[in-house]
C-alpha cells in the first residue's frame, strides 16, 4: 500500500545529537515495495530461504543524553533495565534461524523470502507516487509527524551501567530509536547534577493528535468542568472522550437531517405494503375480486379490477362509484382491512405481494390520508435532538459512576498534597489516593506514576541533608517538584485512558506546565517496518497469579480471516506487585515486513498465555485485536486496549468490530506505538493488458465454466491464479466480479490497483450481484463501497429480503461510519418496515459473544434516526417479549398438572400490560396491531421446549384474532435463514410467472434461544392425519387422498386442493433438496384444508442429518411418499399427473438454478453468524452441489428426476413417519383445558356445519323424476342439484345402518302419500325431513353420506380463480406417443428422454418398459443407448440423457428409437435429425413396427 509521512507544522527540527534526515532515509532502505508481495498462500507457508538479516550497525539507533538522578534498584525487578528487542518471525516451516547478540536477539529473513508474484515496472507512476520529506524524495509513502506534546525533551532516570547495554540486534535500518519505543514521562526537564555518567535516553508518554480526546475549546465548555483544588480537572463530554465515537456521532447526525420531519416522502409514517417488480407472466387476463368498504358509507362496493390496474386508478374510480361530488383521488389512500398496512399508490395491484399470494376476496378500506396521521413518524422535536452515543448505551451509568468516582479521588489527592507541601507528613495518604486513581481508572498503574510514588516513598526515608544535596534549594522544593510529578503522572495517566477508552469526561489541561520544555527537541525518527512495545499487562487476576508461574505473548498480523506473520515472545516474566498485579515485558517487537507493503485493513492480534505452574505448558488466557491503521493512519503514542477472555480469537473473523478494546474490561494491555507514523495514500488504479495476449476460444469457455462455482471459496488455488491470469477478458456475461477480485494472488499496492482498475469499467448485471462483494474475503474499503452504491440501486422492499445478511456484513466494515452503515440508516429513515426489521436483527446479533459493542452502537444510533414514536412503539415490542419470556420460563418450571393453571394466571400480567399501553404493534410483523389477549384461547403445547401459543386481539376491529407460538430454548436464528432463502425461490419463480403456492409463515429471533414464530391457521401436521387413520396411518397408500377428500366434498373444493397440493409439494421437494433440510418426518410436515403443503422446524439443515447407531435417520433427498403420489394420481386413475409433476419440480429446480449465485451469496454472508449447521466452506459447497450450476438444464433435469424416484422408492420414509406417530400417541394434545393436538394446529372453537340449508324447488323441467334442490353452503355459497325419491330412501338407509344409536327423522314412504296431490305432499314431506336431519345431530349433519348425497353431483358449478397452468395436459387421443429434446453443439448430440404416454402391450397390459435409440447411418459401429426400465406403467417417466459425440452434422443423420418391454416390441419411430427443432420439447407418435 501507499503511505506518506505528514510532517506536523510544529515540529521541531533536529538538534545535535538528534537524527537527520540522511538517517531517517537509510532507515528505509530495506524491502521495497517491489520486494515485498503479500500473497497470502506463499508467504506464511513457502519460506524457503531463512537466511537472517543482521544489523549493519548496531549504535545508529542508540541515542545518548546526560543522565538523571537514579532510583532506588527496588524498581529495576519490575520493569528491567532497558526494553527487550524481538524480531522472530514464524511460519509453518519446521524450523526459523536464530542469531543472539548478548542479551538480545534478532531473528528475520532475507527480503528474496517474501515471493514476488510478478515484477512490478518500477517507473510506473502510478504505483510509485512520490512525496518529499525535509527536500528529499521518498517514494511510495507518506509519513506522519508526531505532536509537539510527544516531541517534548525531557531527561528520564535509568540504573547506572545502561550505557554499555547493547542495542537491539534487528534488520538493517529497521528500528525505530530506542526512545521512541519505551513508556515515557511527560515530564518537564530536569538536569542532573548529581552524575556525569550518560544513560540511554527513555522518552516519554506519547500522544498523537489523533489519539488525543477532544480539545476543551472544541468539545465542552468550562461551564461544566469540576474544579477539584489541584491543577487536575476533568470536564464532562457527552459526545465521548474517543474521537473515533465522536465522529460517528456526528455522521449519524448529518444523515438524520438528510430526510426532515416535515417531509412526507421519507416520513410518513405509514407502512407500505410489500411490492415487487410486476409479474406479467404471472397475471395474464388476471382479475382480482375486491371488496372496498368505505368511512362514510355503509354500503361495501364489489370490484374486479385486472392485476396490472394502479392503486391510484382504483381510488378514483371508488370515489365516483360512492360519491356525487368531485374528490381528489390523491387524498385517499387504500388500506388492507386486518393490519395498518397501505397499498402503494403508484404500484399496480398485482405487484403487491398480498395480491400474488392470496387468491381469496381483498378486503380493502378507502381512507382519507388526513383522517390516518402516520403515528409512527417522526416529529420536529426529534430533528433537534442531539446525538451523544454516550448517552444512549446501556453501560453509560458506568462511565458515569467512573467521573464522579474519579472526581472525588482527585480531590481527596489534592488535599492530602496541599497538607504535604504545609509541611504535615501525610505521604501515606497521597499514595493511598493515587492508588484509588489508578483503581477508579481500570486498576491501570504507569511507570510514570509508579516511579513519582518510589519517589515520595524514599522521601519519608531519606536524610535532609541528602536533599539538599539532590534538590535544587531545600527539602520544600523538591517535595513540590515530586507532587508535580505526579500531579503530571496522573494527568498522564487519565489522557492515555481517555483516548484508549470512550469515557464521558477528560482532563482539562496539564498541570505544572506539561506542555511547556526548554532546550533542544528530539527528532521522532521514522522506521520502514512495523515495530511497537508491548509494555504492561495491567490488573491481573489473582488466580492466575497463582496458577501460573510466567506470562508470555505473541502477535499476529493478519488480513481478510488469513494469518501474515507472527512474532512470538523470546522470554516469560512473571506477576509483580505494586498498586495491583502486573505483567511487564517492555518488550520491542519488530516484524520483518515494511510497514508500506502492508494492506491498509490490516489487523493486529496480541494474545496472552500463562506458563502453567505443573505442567510448564503455554496455556491461552486472553487475546485482543486493533486495526493497524484506523482512519487510515497508523497508531501513535502510548495507548491502552482491553482484553478478552476467550479461548480463542477467531481469526477468520478479525474486523476492527470484532472486540472494543476502547470499552475498558478487567484486564488492559500498554502498548507503546511510535512517536511518529504512517498514513495511507491511496494508489492510482491502472490496468495494463499488454502482457496478456487475446485468449481462445477454449480459454474464454474455459472461464465460463470456472464462473459456475459463483464463490471464490469454491475455487481451487490453480484456478484463481487461470481466472486471474485471464482477468481483463472477464465481464457480466462470462464471469462475475466477486470471482474475479476473489481469484487475485494477493493485496499488495499493484494488485490493489488492478482490482480497482477492474472495479471501475465493471458493469453489473443486477445490483443483488454486488452482495458477494460484501462478504469476510473482501475487507478492502473501496470495494465494499461499490458494492454498497450497487445495492443503493435497490427498492425498499428489495432491500429487505437481504437485510439479515447486510446486518451480518457489517462486522467486516473498517469503521462505523462506512456506506453500508449509512445506507441501513437512510433506508430506515425512509421506511417503517425496514427500521423495525433492523432494530429486531440488531437486537439479536447483541447476544454473539464478538462484536456486540459495534452493534450497540449502530442500534443506538438507529434509535436516534427513527425518532420518539417508532421507539416508544420498539419499546412496548421488547416489554411484550420479555413478559411472553417471563410466563414461559415460568410455565417450564411448573409440574405437568400445575401448569395450564399458571399460564392462566400469569396470562393477567399480559392482561395489565395491555391495559397500560392500549395497543401494540407484533414483533412478527409491524402492520399488525394489537390490543389485548384472548385468554381462552391460549395455551402451551407439550414438545419439549413447551412453547406458548398465544392469541392477541385485533386493534382492527375489521380483522381476527392473531395466533403466535412462543418458543424459548431453541436458536431460531437458522430457521429464520431458512424461511428467508425460501421466500427468496417464491419471488424467483414469480418473477418467472409460477406460482408454486407456497406457505412461508413468519418467524423472529427475539434473543438468545428465544423468538416468535406466526401460526397458519387450519393447519395440521401429517402425524394427526396418519393417526385418524389407524396405527398403520403412514403406510397406508390412500391415507392423504382420503383426508383431503373428508374435508372437501364439493368437486371444485377438491380440484382446487388437488391442484394447491400439487405445486406446494413440488415446491417444497425443490427447496428443501437444494438446503438440504434434514430431521424430516410428519410431525414437521403440515397441510391445510385447501390443499397446501409446507414443512416446520429447521434445526438440522445442509445435509447435517441426524444418525442412530451411526446411520442417518434422513435417506431420502426429500419428502416425496407414494401416498403423496397417489393423491396426485388421483389412485392411480390419472398417471399423467405424475408426469406433469416431475416437469414441475424440473422447471422450478432449473429456474431457480439459475440464480444460484444469488443464493450461495446470501448463504456465505451467513458464515459468520454463528449458526452452529452454517459455519465452513464445506457446507456452502453442499448447496452448491446440490444447485449444480454447472450442469445444462436438460442434465439438472435427469439430475432432479432421479432424486424424485429415489425419494418414492425410500421406504425408511415410512417407517421413520411410524415410528413418530407411534411415538405420539400417549401426548398428542396441547396441555387442558384446551385440547389441541399438536403444534401448528389451530383451535376449532365451534363446530360448522357444511351444509346450512336444503331447499327442494320442485320438479325438474328435464327430468320429471328428479327433485331440484338448491343447497346453501356455509360460506353462504349455493348450489343446484338434483335427486330422485328411490335416492333419498337410500340415504335413508345408510343412515339408519351408520348411526343405529341415534334418533333419526321419520322418513316420507311412499305409504305415507294420499291419492290425490300426492306430488306437492311429496315435497313438503321431503323438505320436513331434510330440515330435521340437517338441525339435528351434528355427526348426522356432517357425515361422509350426507355430505356426498347433497354436494357430489350439482349442475351448477362455483365461480373460482383462473387456473394458472393446468396440472395435467389433456389429450384428446390416446395415441402412444414418447417425448423428446435434442441439442446439438460443438459436434456433440444430447437427447432427453423424457416422458411416453399410453403404451401397452399387446395383450393390453402395462409395459415395463425401456429406450433403446440407434444413430444410423453409421457403418463401422451400431451406435446404440439404453435407457432403464420403468416397472408396470403406461405412462412411464425416464428424464435421462443419451449423448452422442463426434456428430459432424446433422444432416443425412436419422435417429430410430424403439421401445420394448424386455424383449417384447411396443413401438418405434424413426426421426431425420436435420428436420428436428433443436432444443424444444416435442411428442413423437409410436408405430406398431420398426422401419
Amino acid at each position: 500500500m501507499a503511505y506518506s509521512w505528514q510532517r506536523d507544522p510544529n515540529h521541531i527540527e533536529p538538534q545535535e545529537g538528534g537524527y537527520d534526515h540522511q538517517q531517517f532515509q537509510h532507515a528505509n532502505q530495506c524491502l521495497s515495495s517491489s520486494q515485498v508481495r503479500l500473497g497470502f498462500d506463499e508467504l506464511v507457508e513457502d519460506i524457503n530461504n531463512k537466511t537472517p538479516l543482521y544489523e549493519r550497525d548496531k549504535e545508529e539507533n542508540l541515542h545518548f543524553v546526560p543522565g538523571a538522578p537514579n532510583l532506588a534498584s527496588k524498581w529495576q525487578s519490575l520493569y528491567g533495565t532497558h526494553p527487550r528487542h524481538l524480531d522472530k518471525f514464524t511460519s509453518q516451516s519446521p524450523d526459523v534461524s536464530q542469531l543472539w547478540y548478548g542479551e538480545t536477539s534478532a531473528i528475520g529473513f532475507n527480503p528474496a523470502v517474501l515471493p514476488t508474484h510478478q515484477i512490478i515496472n518500477e517507473e510506473d507512476s502510478w504505483r510509485n507516487p512520490r512525496e518529499k520529506y525535509h527536500g528529499a524524495e521518498i517514494p511510495r509513502f507518506n509519513a506522519l509527524a508526531p505532536s509537539s506534546t510527544s516531541l517534548e525533551k525531557c531527561n528520564l532516570r535509568r540504573q547506572s551501567g545502561n550505557e554499555h547495554c547493547k542495542g537491539p540486534v534487528g534488520f538493517e535500518g529497521s528500528m525505530l530509536p530506542h526512545y521512541s519505543l519505551h513508556s515515557m514521562d511527560l515530564t518537564s526537564n530536569r538536569e542532573s547534577k548529581g552524575s556525569g555518567g550518560l544513560n540511554l535516553v527513555e522518552p516519554p508518554l506519547m500522544f498523537s493528535k489523533d489519539s488525543l480526546p477532544p480539545g476543551p475549546q472544541e468539545s465542552a465548555s468550562l461551564d461544566n468542568t469540576e474544579p477539584v483544588g489541584c491543577p487536575i480537572q476533568i470536564v464532562e463530554v457527552p459526545q465521548g472522550s474517543n474521537k473515533t465515537l465522536a465522529s460517528f456521532c456526528n455522521k449519524v447526525r448529518k444523515i438524520r437531517e438528510l430526510y426532515h420531519a416535515s417531509d412526507i416522502n421519507s416520513n410518513s409514517g405509514k407502512i407500505w405494503a410489500i411490492t415487487t417488480a410486476y409479474p406479467s407472466q404471472l397475471f395474464t387476463d388476471t382479475k382480482f375480486r375486491v371488496n372496498v368498504s368505505t368511512n362514510n358509507s355503509a354500503q361495501t362496493l364489489h370490484l374486479l379490477p385486472q392485476a396490472n390496474y394502479l392503486v391510484k386508478d382504483l381510488i378514483a374510480e371508488t370515489l365516483l362509484l360512492c360519491a356525487n361530488e368531485q374528490l381528489f383521488p390523491k387524498e385517499y389512500l387504500l388500506s388492507v382491512c386486518g393490519s395498518e398496512e397501505f397499498l402503494q399508490m403508484d404500484h399496480c395491484l398485482g405487484s403487491h405481494k398480498i395480491f400474488q399470494k392470496n387468491k381469496s376476496v381483498f378486503q380493502l378500506h378507502l381512507k382519507k390520508n388526513s383522517d390516518v396521521p402516520g403515528k409512527l413518524s417522526r416529529k420536529s422535536g426529534d430533528d433537534h435532538r442531539q446525538f451523544h452515543l454516550n448517552r444512549l448505551l446501556e453501560f453509560t451509568h458506568i462511565w458515569k459512576i467512573s467521573r464522579q468516582c474519579l472526581s472525588t479521588v482527585i480531590k481527596k489527592y489534592d488535599f492530602h498534597v496541599k497538607l504535604l507541601l504545609k509541611n504535615q507528613p501525610h505521604v501515606n495518604n497521597i499514595i493511598e489516593e493515587v492508588k484509588n486513581i489508578c483503581s477508579v481508572l481500570g486498576c491501570v498503574e504507569t511507570k510514570q506514576v509508579s516511579d513519582t510514588v518510589q519517589e515520595l516513598k524514599l522521601l519519608q526515608k531519606s536524610q535532609p541533608q541528602n536533599f539538599h544535596q539532590k534538590s535544587e534549594t531545600s527539602k520544600k522544593g523538591f517535595i513540590e517538584k515530586v507532587t508535580a510529578e505526579l500531579s503530571r503522572s496522573i494527568y498522564q495517566l487519565i489522557q492515555v485512558y481517555c483516548s484508549s477508552f470512550c469515557t464521558d469526561f477528560q482532563p482539562v489541561h496539564t498541570p505544572g506546565g506539561a506542555h511547556s520544555g526548554g532546550g533542544g527537541g528530539i527528532h521522532a525518527g521514522l522506521h520502514s517496518h512495523l515495530s511497537f512495545t508491548v509494555c504492561t499487562l495491567h490488573n491481573v487476576p489473582e488466580t492466575w497469579a497463582h496458577s501460573y508461574k510466567a506470562f508470555s505473548f505473541s502477535c499476529w498480523l493478519t488480513y481478510a480471516g488469513k494469518k501474515l506473520c507472527q512474532v512470538k515472545s523470546c522470554r516469560s516474566m512473571p506477576v509483580t506487585k505494586s498498586f495491583f498485579l502486573l505483567v511487564n515485558w517492555n518488550e520491542i517487537i519488530n516484524f520483518p515486513l515494511e510497514i508500506k507493503s502492508l494492506p491498509r485493513e490490516s489487523m493486529l492480534i496480541i494474545k496472552v498465555f500463562g506458563i502453567d505452574s505443573a505442567t510448564h505448558s503455554a496455556n491461552l488466557l486472553a487475546w485482543t485485536c486493533l486495526p493497524l491503521f484506523p482512519k487510515e493512519k497508523s497508531m501513535l503514542g502510548s495507548r491502552l486496549f482491553s482484553m478478552i477472555f476467550q479461548s480463542e480469537p477467531p481469526i477468520e473473523m478479525i474486523a476492527p468490530g470484532v472486540w472494543d478494546g476502547s470499552q475498558p474490561s478487567p484486564l488492559t494491555l500498554q502498548i507503546d506505538f511510535p512517536a511518529a507514523g504512517w498514513e495511507y495514500v491511496k494508489p492510482d488504479s491502472e490496468e495494463n493488458r499488454t502482457d496478456v495476449e487475446e485468449p481462445p476460444r477454449e480459454c474464454l469457455k474455459h472461464i465460463a465454466r470456472l464462473s459456475q462455482k459463483q464463490t471464490p471459496l469454491l475455487l481451487s488455488g490453480e484456478k484463481k491464479r487461470y481466472l486471474w491470469f485471464y482477468r481483463f477478458y472477464c465481464d457480466n456475461e462470462n464471469s462475475s466480479l466477486p470471482l474475479v477480485l476473489g481469484s487475485a494472488p494477493g493485496w499488495d499496492e499493484g494488485t490493489i490497483s488492478e482490482m480497482h482498475a477492474i472495479l471501475r469499467r465493471w458493469t453489473f448485471s443486477h445490483p443483488l450481484e454486488a452482495l458477494g462483494l460484501l462478504t469476510s474475503s473482501f475487507p478492502d474499503q473501496d470495494i465494499r463501497e461499490v458494492a454498497v452504491q450497487q445495492l443503493d440501486y435497490l427498492l425498499t422492499d428489495e432491500l429487505l429480503e437481504c437485510l439479515p445478511q447486510l446486518v451480518q456484513a457489517v462486522k467486516f466494515e473498517w469503521t462505523l461510519e462506512s456506506p453500508l452503515v449509512e445506507l441501513l440508516l437512510r433506508r430506515s429513515l425512509q421506511s417503517i418496515r425496514v427500521a423495525h426489521c433492523l432494530y429486531w436483527l440488531l437486537r439479536e446479533a447483541q447476544a454473539e459473544d464478538c462484536f456486540k459493542s459495534w452493534y450497540q452502537k449502530l442500534l443506538a444510533a438507529l434509535q436516534f434516526c427513527v425518532g420518539e414514536a417508532l421507539n416508544n412503539e420498539l419499546s412496548k415490542e421488547q416489554k411484550l417479549v420479555k413478559l411472553l419470556g417471563d410466563i414461559g420460563e415460568k410455565v417450564k418450571s411448573a409440574s405437568d398438572h400445575q401448569r395450564q393453571d399458571v399460564l392462566k394466571k400469569e396470562i393477567v400480567n399480559l392482561e395489565e400490560f395491555f391495559k397500560d399501553i392500549k395497543t401494540c404493534h407484533l414483533p412478527l410483523n409491524p402492520a399488525l396491531c394489537i390490543k389485548g389477549i384472548d385468554r381462552d384461547a391460549c395455551s402451551y403445547f407439550t414438545s419439549n421446549a413447551l412453547p406458548l401459543k398465544i392469541t392477541f386481539i385485533n386493534a382492527d376491529p375489521m380483522g381476527e384474532n392473531i395466533s403466535v407460538i412462543f418458543k424459548a430454548g431453541d436458536d431460531l436464528r437458522q430457521d429464520m435463514l431458512v424461511l428467508q432463502i425460501i421466500q427468496v425461490m417464491d419471488n424467483i419463480w414469480l418473477q418467472e410467472g409460477l406460482d408454486m403456492q407456497m406457505i412461508i409463515y413468519r418467524c423472529l429471533s427475539t434473543g438468545k434461544a428465544q423468538g416468535l414464530i406466526e401460526m397458519v391457521p387450519d393447519a395440521v401436521t401429517l402425524a394427526k392425519i396418519h393417526l385418524h387413520s389407524g396405527l398403520i396411518g403412514p403406510l397406508k397408500e390412500n391415507t392423504i387422498k382420503k383426508w383431503f377428500s373428508q374435508h372437501n366434498h364439493l368437486k371444485e373444493d377438491y380440484e382446487k386442493a388437488l391442484r394447491n397440493f400439487f405445486y406446494s409439494c413440488a415446491g417444497w421437494c425443490v427447496v428443501t433438496f437444494i438446503l438440504g433440510v434434514c430431521d424430516r418426518h410428519n410431525d414437521n410436515i403440515m397441510l391445510t384444508k385447501s390443499g397446501h403443503m409446507f414443512h416446520i422446524d429447521f434445526g438440522k439443515f445442509l445435509g447435517h442429518a441426524q444418525t442412530f447407531g451411526g446411520i442417518k435417520r434422513d435417506r431420502a433427498p426429500f419428502i416425496f411418499t407414494s401416498e403423496m403420489e397417489y393423491f396426485i394420481t388421483e389412485g392411480g386413475k390419472n398417471t399423467q399427473h405424475f408426469q406433469d409433476f416431475v416437469e414441475l419440480c424440473c422447471r422450478a429446480y432449473n429456474i431457480v438454478r439459475k440464480r444460484s449465485q444469488l443464493i450461495l451469496s446470501l448463504l456465505e454472508m451467513m458464515l459468520h453468524a454463528g449458526l452452529p449447521e452454517l459455519s465452513r466452506t464445506e457446507d456452502l459447497k453442499y448447496v452448491y452441489n446440490n444447485l449444480c450450476p454447472q450442469d445444462t438444464d436438460l442434465e439438472a433435469t435427469s439430475h432432479f428426476t432421479k432424486k424424485i424416484k429415489e425419494s418414492l422408492e425410500c421406504f425408511p420414509v415410512k417407517l421413520n413417519n411410524l415410528i413418530h406417530t407411534l411415538a405420539q400417541m400417549p401426548a398428542v394434545s396441547l396441555a387442558k383445558p384446551a385440547p389441541q393436538t399438536l403444534p401448528w394446529e389451530s383451535r376449532i372453537l365451534h363446530k360448522t356445519r357444511t351444509i346450512q340449508r336444503v331447499t327442494i324447488l320442485g320438479l325438474s323441467k328435464t327430468h320429471s323424476n328428479l327433485y331440484l334442490m338448491e343447497v346453501t353452503l356455509s360460506d353462504n355459497r349455493k348450489i343446484l342439484t338434483r335427486k330422485s325419491f328411490e335416492q333419498f330412501s337410500r340415504l335413508h338407509s345408510q343412515i339408519q345402518k351408520q348411526f343405529s344409536s341415534l334418533t333419526l327423522p321419520e322418513f316420507p314412504h311412499w305409504w305415507h302419500l294420499p291419492f290425490t296431490d300426492s306430488d306437492h305432499k311429496r315435497i313438503t314431506d321431503l323438505s320436513h325431513y331434510v330440515e330435521q336431519m340437517l338441525s339435528g345431530s351434528y355427526e348426522v349433519a356432517n357425515s361422509d353420506c350426507v355430505l356426498n348425497f347433497f354436494l357430489s353431483e350439482h349442475t351448477q358449478p362455483t365461480l373460482e380463480d383462473s387456473q394458472l397452468v393446468d396440472p395435467g395436459e389433456k389429450f384428446p387421443d390416446n395415441n402412444p406417443k414418447v417425448q423428446l429434446v435434442m441439442t446439438y453443439e460443438d459436434s456433440k448430440l444430447t437427447i432427453l428422454v423424457k416422458h411416453m404416454k399410453n403404451i401397452h402391450l399387446p395383450d393390453g397390459s402395462a409395459p415395463s418398459a425401456h429406450v433403446e435409440i440407434y444413430l444410423l447411418p453409421h457403418p463401422s459401429e451400431v451406435r446404440r443407448r439404453k435407457t432403464k426400465s420403468v416397472p408396470k406403467c403406461t405412462d412411464p417417466t425416464y428424464n435421462e440423457i443419451v449423448v452422442y459425440d463426434e456428430v459432424s452434422e446433422l444432416q443425412g443423420h436419422v435417429l430410430m428409437l424403439i421401445v420394448k418391454s424386455k424383449t417384447v416390441f411396443v413401438g418405434a419411430i424413426n426421426i431425420q435429425l436435420c428436420s428436428v427443432p433443436l432444443g424444444e420439447e416435442k411428442w413423437y407418435p409410436l408405430g406398431n413396427s420398426i422401419i
